[in-house]
Protein backbone atom coordinates (compact mmCIF):
# COMPACT_ATOMS: atom_id res chain seq x y z
CA UNK A 1 0.00 0.00 0.00
CA UNK A 2 1.40 3.05 -0.67
CA UNK A 3 1.58 5.96 2.06
CA UNK A 4 -0.08 9.05 1.84
CA UNK A 5 1.71 12.58 3.22
CA UNK A 6 1.14 13.05 6.63
CA UNK A 7 -0.47 16.25 8.08
CA UNK A 8 0.11 17.41 11.88
CA UNK A 9 -0.77 15.65 15.02
CA UNK A 10 -1.91 18.00 18.09
CA UNK A 11 -0.75 16.82 20.75
CA UNK A 12 -4.64 18.37 22.57
CA UNK A 13 -7.60 17.58 21.55
CA UNK A 14 -11.10 18.48 22.56
CA UNK A 15 -13.27 15.29 24.43
CA UNK A 16 -15.79 15.03 21.35
CA UNK A 17 -13.16 14.61 18.83
CA UNK A 18 -11.70 11.61 20.67
CA UNK A 19 -14.18 8.83 19.00
CA UNK A 20 -11.84 8.52 15.73
CA UNK A 21 -8.81 8.14 17.51
CA UNK A 22 -10.41 5.66 19.92
CA UNK A 23 -11.91 3.85 16.82
CA UNK A 24 -8.45 4.11 15.01
CA UNK A 25 -6.69 2.68 18.20
CA UNK A 26 -8.59 -0.33 18.64
CA UNK A 27 -8.10 -1.06 14.83
CA UNK A 28 -4.08 -0.24 15.40
CA UNK A 29 -4.08 -2.77 18.25
CA UNK A 30 -5.68 -5.31 15.77
CA UNK A 31 -3.28 -4.64 13.48
CA UNK A 32 -0.81 -4.88 14.77
CA UNK A 33 -1.85 -8.62 16.50
CA UNK A 34 -2.49 -9.65 12.98
CA UNK A 35 0.92 -8.47 11.65
CA UNK A 36 2.51 -10.09 14.78
CA UNK A 37 1.06 -13.56 14.55
CA UNK A 38 1.57 -13.74 10.55
CA UNK A 39 5.32 -13.99 8.43
CA UNK A 40 7.04 -16.42 6.29
CA UNK A 41 8.51 -19.59 7.65
CA UNK A 42 11.48 -18.49 8.77
CA UNK A 43 9.86 -15.89 10.78
CA UNK A 44 7.56 -18.51 12.64
CA UNK A 45 10.24 -21.00 13.14
CA UNK A 46 12.44 -18.09 14.83
CA UNK A 47 9.49 -17.46 16.88
CA UNK A 48 8.64 -21.22 17.67
CA UNK A 49 12.23 -21.56 18.65
CA UNK A 50 12.13 -18.34 20.95
CA UNK A 51 8.82 -19.66 22.95
CA UNK A 52 10.47 -23.07 23.46
CA UNK A 53 13.19 -21.47 25.05
CA UNK A 54 10.92 -19.57 27.18
CA UNK A 55 8.75 -22.28 28.38
CA UNK A 56 11.85 -23.75 29.11
CA UNK A 57 12.92 -20.85 31.16
CA UNK A 58 9.71 -20.68 32.80
CA UNK A 59 9.75 -24.65 34.14
CA UNK A 60 13.13 -23.65 35.44
CA UNK A 61 11.74 -20.73 37.11
CA UNK A 62 8.84 -23.01 38.43
CA UNK A 63 11.30 -24.92 40.02
CA UNK A 64 13.77 -22.14 41.99
CA UNK A 65 10.09 -20.96 43.21
CA UNK A 66 9.11 -24.11 44.81
CA UNK A 67 12.34 -25.29 46.03
CA UNK A 68 14.28 -21.55 46.61
CA UNK A 69 17.00 -19.86 45.42
CA UNK A 70 19.13 -22.87 46.72
CA UNK A 71 19.01 -24.40 43.28
CA UNK A 72 20.96 -21.59 42.05
CA UNK A 73 25.03 -21.20 42.96
CA UNK A 74 24.73 -18.52 45.12
CA UNK A 75 24.81 -18.82 48.59
CA UNK A 76 25.53 -16.41 51.68
CA UNK A 77 29.09 -15.28 50.68
CA UNK A 78 28.50 -14.50 46.88
CA UNK A 79 24.78 -13.44 46.69
CA UNK A 80 25.08 -11.24 43.14
CA UNK A 81 25.57 -13.96 40.49
CA UNK A 82 25.02 -14.70 36.83
CA UNK A 83 21.24 -12.99 36.83
CA UNK A 84 22.62 -9.95 38.47
CA UNK A 85 25.31 -10.20 35.88
CA UNK A 86 22.99 -9.76 33.29
CA UNK A 87 20.68 -7.49 34.53
CA UNK A 88 24.35 -5.28 34.71
CA UNK A 89 24.75 -5.76 30.91
CA UNK A 90 21.11 -5.18 29.53
CA UNK A 91 21.24 -1.78 31.84
CA UNK A 92 24.32 -1.01 29.53
CA UNK A 93 22.24 -2.01 25.97
CA UNK A 94 19.04 -0.03 26.89
CA UNK A 95 21.06 2.75 27.70
CA UNK A 96 23.16 2.48 23.91
CA UNK A 97 19.56 3.67 22.37
CA UNK A 98 21.16 7.13 23.28
CA UNK A 99 23.61 6.54 20.29
CA UNK A 100 20.51 6.63 18.42
CA UNK A 101 18.18 8.92 19.74
CA UNK A 102 21.30 11.92 20.09
CA UNK A 103 22.04 12.31 16.51
CA UNK A 104 18.58 12.17 15.29
CA UNK A 105 16.83 14.88 17.87
CA UNK A 106 19.82 16.73 18.13
CA UNK A 107 22.12 16.80 15.59
CA UNK A 108 19.55 16.09 12.74
CA UNK A 109 21.86 13.91 11.37
CA UNK A 110 19.04 12.11 9.25
CA UNK A 111 21.46 9.08 8.33
CA UNK A 112 19.92 7.82 11.73
CA UNK A 113 16.13 8.53 11.40
CA UNK A 114 15.28 5.21 9.92
CA UNK A 115 16.98 3.20 12.22
CA UNK A 116 15.95 5.35 16.21
CA UNK A 117 12.61 3.48 16.30
CA UNK A 118 14.10 -0.31 15.94
CA UNK A 119 17.04 1.29 18.78
CA UNK A 120 13.75 2.53 20.70
CA UNK A 121 12.14 -0.94 20.33
CA UNK A 122 15.74 -2.70 21.81
CA UNK A 123 15.92 -0.61 24.57
CA UNK A 124 12.37 -1.37 25.65
CA UNK A 125 13.25 -5.30 25.40
CA UNK A 126 16.52 -4.66 27.00
CA UNK A 127 14.96 -3.01 29.84
CA UNK A 128 12.25 -5.89 30.18
CA UNK A 129 14.33 -8.22 30.73
CA UNK A 130 16.76 -6.08 32.62
CA UNK A 131 13.45 -6.05 35.23
CA UNK A 132 13.28 -9.72 34.53
CA UNK A 133 16.42 -10.52 36.20
CA UNK A 134 15.55 -8.75 38.86
CA UNK A 135 12.10 -10.63 39.41
CA UNK A 136 14.22 -13.95 39.18
CA UNK A 137 16.98 -12.98 41.17
CA UNK A 138 14.93 -11.63 44.90
CA UNK A 139 13.09 -15.09 44.70
CA UNK A 140 9.69 -14.26 43.51
CA UNK A 141 7.96 -11.25 42.57
CA UNK A 142 5.81 -11.25 45.42
CA UNK A 143 8.94 -9.93 47.38
CA UNK A 144 8.64 -6.45 45.34
CA UNK A 145 6.49 -5.34 47.29
CA UNK A 146 9.09 -4.61 50.15
CA UNK A 147 10.43 -1.62 47.33
CA UNK A 148 6.93 -0.64 46.30
CA UNK A 149 6.33 3.00 46.91
CA UNK A 150 3.80 3.65 49.48
CA UNK A 151 3.20 -0.59 50.38
CA UNK A 152 6.98 -1.56 51.31
CA UNK A 153 9.73 0.65 52.33
CA UNK A 154 11.12 2.60 49.60
CA UNK A 155 13.66 4.76 51.22
CA UNK A 156 13.95 7.00 48.20
CA UNK A 157 16.21 9.35 47.88
CA UNK A 158 18.34 7.82 50.74
CA UNK A 159 19.14 4.49 48.64
CA UNK A 160 20.50 4.05 45.56
CA UNK A 161 18.44 1.39 44.49
CA UNK A 162 15.37 3.53 44.99
CA UNK A 163 17.30 5.64 42.50
CA UNK A 164 17.77 2.65 40.22
CA UNK A 165 13.79 1.81 40.66
CA UNK A 166 13.10 5.14 39.16
CA UNK A 167 15.45 5.63 36.87
CA UNK A 168 14.92 2.05 34.73
CA UNK A 169 11.09 2.55 34.96
CA UNK A 170 10.88 6.05 33.62
CA UNK A 171 12.92 4.94 31.15
CA UNK A 172 10.79 2.35 30.01
CA UNK A 173 7.94 4.52 29.87
CA UNK A 174 10.06 7.01 27.66
CA UNK A 175 10.80 3.89 25.03
CA UNK A 176 7.15 2.78 25.00
CA UNK A 177 5.48 6.34 25.13
CA UNK A 178 7.14 8.22 22.29
CA UNK A 179 7.76 5.65 19.75
CA UNK A 180 4.02 4.28 20.30
CA UNK A 181 2.83 7.89 19.61
CA UNK A 182 5.32 8.12 16.84
CA UNK A 183 4.18 4.89 15.23
CA UNK A 184 0.24 5.16 16.00
CA UNK A 185 0.53 8.80 14.33
CA UNK A 186 1.83 7.16 11.30
CA UNK A 187 -0.60 4.79 11.32
CA UNK A 188 -3.36 7.46 11.48
CA UNK A 189 -0.91 9.27 8.27
CA UNK A 190 -0.84 12.07 10.46
CA UNK A 191 2.73 13.56 11.36
CA UNK A 192 3.42 13.49 14.93
CA UNK A 193 3.77 16.09 16.83
CA UNK A 194 7.42 17.69 17.50
CA UNK A 195 6.22 19.92 20.52
CA UNK A 196 5.37 16.72 22.47
CA UNK A 197 8.34 14.34 20.79
CA UNK A 198 11.23 16.12 20.94
CA UNK A 199 11.56 16.86 24.56
CA UNK A 200 10.49 13.49 25.42
CA UNK A 201 13.47 12.50 23.25
CA UNK A 202 15.82 14.60 24.52
CA UNK A 203 15.04 13.76 28.11
CA UNK A 204 15.80 10.29 27.35
CA UNK A 205 19.25 11.18 26.42
CA UNK A 206 19.57 12.84 30.27
CA UNK A 207 17.90 9.27 31.53
CA UNK A 208 19.99 6.95 29.42
CA UNK A 209 23.30 8.02 30.91
CA UNK A 210 21.80 8.58 34.04
CA UNK A 211 20.41 4.65 34.06
CA UNK A 212 23.80 3.62 33.58
CA UNK A 213 25.36 5.87 36.19
CA UNK A 214 23.07 4.87 38.94
CA UNK A 215 23.79 1.08 38.36
CA UNK A 216 27.45 1.83 38.66
CA UNK A 217 26.96 3.88 41.83
CA UNK A 218 25.30 1.30 43.09
CA UNK A 219 28.49 -1.04 43.43
CA UNK A 220 30.99 1.97 43.55
CA UNK A 221 29.10 2.77 46.72
CA UNK A 222 29.48 -0.07 48.66
CA UNK A 223 32.86 0.86 50.27
CA UNK A 224 33.02 -2.70 51.92
CA UNK A 225 33.94 -4.05 48.02
CA UNK A 226 37.11 -2.06 47.21
CA UNK A 227 36.60 -4.09 43.71
CA UNK A 228 33.92 -2.18 43.16
CA UNK A 229 34.51 0.70 45.01
CA UNK A 230 36.49 2.96 42.45
CA UNK A 231 35.92 6.11 40.50
CA UNK A 232 36.40 4.65 37.16
CA UNK A 233 33.16 2.63 37.61
CA UNK A 234 31.00 4.98 36.49
CA UNK A 235 32.97 6.24 33.21
CA UNK A 236 33.55 2.36 32.45
CA UNK A 237 30.09 1.05 32.48
CA UNK A 238 29.21 4.19 30.15
CA UNK A 239 31.96 2.93 27.78
CA UNK A 240 31.19 -0.75 27.47
CA UNK A 241 27.43 0.21 27.07
CA UNK A 242 28.41 2.42 24.24
CA UNK A 243 30.65 -0.76 23.18
CA UNK A 244 28.17 -3.49 23.52
CA UNK A 245 24.64 -1.67 22.88
CA UNK A 246 25.41 -0.43 19.20
CA UNK A 247 27.70 -4.12 18.16
CA UNK A 248 24.40 -5.58 18.56
CA UNK A 249 22.37 -2.75 17.16
CA UNK A 250 24.59 -3.03 14.11
CA UNK A 251 23.94 -6.60 13.73
CA UNK A 252 20.09 -6.29 14.31
CA UNK A 253 19.88 -3.38 11.79
CA UNK A 254 21.77 -5.58 9.22
CA UNK A 255 19.58 -8.54 9.82
CA UNK A 256 16.53 -6.48 9.25
CA UNK A 257 17.47 -4.40 6.30
CA UNK A 258 18.22 -7.79 4.56
CA UNK A 259 14.80 -9.48 5.42
CA UNK A 260 12.48 -6.32 5.13
CA UNK A 261 11.93 -3.53 2.30
CA UNK A 262 12.93 -0.95 5.31
CA UNK A 263 16.40 -0.51 4.01
CA UNK A 264 18.94 0.80 6.75
CA UNK A 265 21.44 3.11 5.00
CA UNK A 266 25.16 2.23 5.24
CA UNK A 267 26.02 5.77 5.93
CA UNK A 268 24.52 4.43 9.14
CA UNK A 269 25.79 1.66 10.17
CA UNK A 270 29.49 2.91 9.28
CA UNK A 271 28.90 5.83 11.83
CA UNK A 272 27.43 3.40 14.12
CA UNK A 273 30.86 0.93 13.63
CA UNK A 274 32.58 4.33 14.61
CA UNK A 275 30.77 4.69 17.45
CA UNK A 276 31.59 1.59 18.66
CA UNK A 277 35.31 1.56 17.62
CA UNK A 278 35.84 4.49 20.15
CA UNK A 279 33.94 3.19 22.62
CA UNK A 280 35.85 -0.19 22.39
CA UNK A 281 39.14 1.77 22.34
CA UNK A 282 38.45 3.50 25.50
CA UNK A 283 36.85 0.34 27.35
CA UNK A 284 40.42 -1.33 26.40
CA UNK A 285 42.67 1.71 27.92
CA UNK A 286 40.39 1.92 31.36
CA UNK A 287 40.80 -2.12 31.64
CA UNK A 288 45.09 -1.46 31.12
CA UNK A 289 44.53 1.63 33.81
CA UNK A 290 42.77 -0.66 36.41
CA UNK A 291 44.80 -3.53 36.08
CA UNK A 292 47.64 -1.00 36.15
CA UNK A 293 46.12 0.71 39.59
CA UNK A 294 45.85 -2.87 41.26
CA UNK A 295 49.02 -4.82 40.42
CA UNK A 296 51.88 -2.38 39.88
CA UNK A 297 51.83 -1.99 43.77
CA UNK A 298 48.82 -4.72 45.10
CA UNK A 299 47.47 -4.03 48.76
CA UNK A 300 44.57 -6.29 50.26
CA UNK A 301 42.50 -4.69 48.16
CA UNK A 302 43.57 -6.11 45.44
CA UNK A 303 42.88 -9.63 46.27
CA UNK A 304 39.89 -9.73 44.35
CA UNK A 305 41.27 -8.79 41.33
CA UNK A 306 44.12 -11.20 41.84
CA UNK A 307 41.66 -13.64 42.32
CA UNK A 308 39.72 -12.62 39.40
CA UNK A 309 43.06 -12.33 37.36
CA UNK A 310 45.83 -15.39 37.86
CA UNK A 311 43.76 -16.81 40.85
CA UNK A 312 44.52 -17.34 44.44
CA UNK A 313 45.00 -19.99 47.13
CA UNK A 314 44.64 -22.51 44.29
CA UNK A 315 41.12 -20.89 43.63
CA UNK A 316 40.44 -19.87 40.01
CA UNK A 317 37.54 -20.26 38.19
CA UNK A 318 37.05 -17.05 37.00
CA UNK A 319 40.51 -16.55 35.65
CA UNK A 320 40.23 -18.65 32.06
CA UNK A 321 36.87 -16.45 31.45
CA UNK A 322 38.20 -13.00 32.19
CA UNK A 323 40.98 -13.73 30.07
CA UNK A 324 38.75 -15.03 27.32
CA UNK A 325 36.77 -11.94 27.52
CA UNK A 326 39.88 -9.47 27.16
CA UNK A 327 41.22 -11.60 24.23
CA UNK A 328 38.15 -11.44 22.28
CA UNK A 329 37.89 -7.28 23.04
CA UNK A 330 41.13 -6.65 22.36
CA UNK A 331 41.32 -8.50 19.17
CA UNK A 332 37.98 -6.78 18.14
CA UNK A 333 38.84 -3.54 18.97
CA UNK A 334 42.15 -4.06 16.93
CA UNK A 335 39.57 -4.86 13.83
CA UNK A 336 37.85 -2.09 14.30
CA UNK A 337 40.84 0.15 14.36
CA UNK A 338 41.64 -0.68 10.67
CA UNK A 339 39.66 1.71 8.57
CA UNK A 340 39.80 -0.90 5.63
CA UNK A 341 38.66 -4.03 7.97
CA UNK A 342 35.88 -1.68 10.12
CA UNK A 343 34.40 -0.99 6.53
CA UNK A 344 34.00 -4.26 5.32
CA UNK A 345 31.19 -6.33 6.76
CA UNK A 346 32.08 -9.44 7.23
CA UNK A 347 35.08 -8.37 9.65
CA UNK A 348 32.45 -6.16 11.07
CA UNK A 349 30.17 -8.28 12.10
CA UNK A 350 32.62 -10.74 13.58
CA UNK A 351 34.05 -7.76 15.36
CA UNK A 352 30.48 -6.77 16.93
CA UNK A 353 30.18 -10.66 17.95
CA UNK A 354 33.36 -10.84 19.46
CA UNK A 355 32.73 -6.88 21.44
CA UNK A 356 28.84 -8.33 22.74
CA UNK A 357 30.22 -11.84 24.11
CA UNK A 358 33.39 -10.04 24.93
CA UNK A 359 31.53 -7.00 27.38
CA UNK A 360 28.87 -9.57 28.73
CA UNK A 361 31.45 -12.07 30.24
CA UNK A 362 33.38 -9.03 31.70
CA UNK A 363 30.39 -6.82 32.69
CA UNK A 364 28.74 -9.75 34.32
CA UNK A 365 31.38 -12.24 35.42
CA UNK A 366 34.57 -10.25 35.70
CA UNK A 367 32.91 -7.76 37.83
CA UNK A 368 29.97 -8.49 39.59
CA UNK A 369 31.09 -11.92 40.76
CA UNK A 370 34.45 -10.93 41.91
CA UNK A 371 33.55 -7.97 44.05
CA UNK A 372 32.62 -10.86 46.46
CA UNK A 373 35.61 -12.94 46.24
CA UNK A 374 37.42 -13.38 48.71
CA UNK A 375 34.61 -12.32 51.57
CA UNK A 376 35.56 -9.51 53.83
CA UNK A 377 37.14 -11.92 56.46
CA UNK A 378 39.59 -12.99 53.37
CA UNK A 379 38.02 -16.83 52.79
CA UNK A 380 37.20 -17.43 49.10
CA UNK A 381 33.80 -19.42 48.82
CA UNK A 382 33.61 -19.75 44.74
CA UNK A 383 30.36 -19.20 42.94
CA UNK A 384 29.31 -21.46 39.76
CA UNK A 385 26.18 -20.80 38.08
CA UNK A 386 23.50 -24.12 37.92
CA UNK A 387 21.92 -25.14 35.55
CA UNK A 388 18.74 -23.40 36.53
CA UNK A 389 20.22 -20.00 36.78
CA UNK A 390 21.49 -21.04 33.04
CA UNK A 391 17.99 -22.06 31.66
CA UNK A 392 16.07 -19.32 33.60
CA UNK A 393 18.45 -16.86 31.83
CA UNK A 394 18.04 -18.17 28.41
CA UNK A 395 14.13 -18.02 28.90
CA UNK A 396 14.25 -14.12 29.63
CA UNK A 397 16.64 -13.45 27.15
CA UNK A 398 14.05 -15.50 24.35
CA UNK A 399 11.74 -13.46 26.11
CA UNK A 400 13.56 -9.92 24.95
CA UNK A 401 14.36 -11.16 21.79
CA UNK A 402 10.44 -12.28 21.19
CA UNK A 403 8.77 -8.96 22.12
CA UNK A 404 12.09 -7.29 20.18
CA UNK A 405 10.84 -9.23 16.80
CA UNK A 406 7.61 -8.46 17.69
CA UNK A 407 7.86 -4.35 18.09
CA UNK A 408 10.53 -4.07 15.21
CA UNK A 409 7.68 -6.41 12.82
CA UNK A 410 5.03 -3.97 13.71
CA UNK A 411 6.98 -0.91 13.99
CA UNK A 412 8.39 -1.52 10.40
CA UNK A 413 4.98 -2.74 8.64
CA UNK A 414 3.77 0.70 10.23
CA UNK A 415 6.65 2.68 8.95
CA UNK A 416 6.19 1.20 5.27
CA UNK A 417 2.85 2.16 5.16
CA UNK A 418 2.18 -2.07 5.10
CA UNK A 419 -0.77 -1.08 7.12
CA UNK A 420 -2.45 2.34 8.13
CA UNK A 421 -6.16 2.62 9.18
CA UNK A 422 -8.99 2.41 7.44
CA UNK A 423 -11.08 5.16 6.01
CA UNK A 424 -14.40 4.26 8.30
CA UNK A 425 -11.97 4.60 11.42
CA UNK A 426 -10.61 8.15 9.93
CA UNK A 427 -11.20 11.24 11.73
CA UNK A 428 -11.61 14.81 10.27
CA UNK A 429 -7.81 15.32 8.81
CA UNK A 430 -6.99 11.78 8.56
CA UNK A 431 -5.85 10.44 5.09
CA UNK A 432 -6.80 6.85 4.59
Amino acid sequence: MATQPLITDPVTASPASWGAPLAALREFVVDAVDEATHGSRAYHLWMATLTLIMCCGAYAYSTQLSTGLAVTGMHDHVSWGLYISNFTFLVGVAAAAVVLVLPTYVLHDVAFKKAVLIGEAMAVAAVVMAIGFVVVDVGGPARLWHVTPMIGVFNWPQSLLAWDIVVLNVYLIINVTVPFYILFSHYRNREPDPRFYVPAMLMSILWAVSLHLVTAFLFAGLAARPHWNNALMGPRFLATAFTAGPALMILVLQVISKQTAYKIRTETIAKMALVVTVAAQITVVMTISEMFKEFYFPTHHSMSSQYLFFGLDGHHALRPWIWTAIGIIVLATAILSIHKLRRNPWTLNVACVLLFIGILIEKGLGTVVPGFIPENWGKIHEYVPTSTELVVSAGIWAGGAFLFTILAKVGVAVELGQIRVSPANSGPGDRA
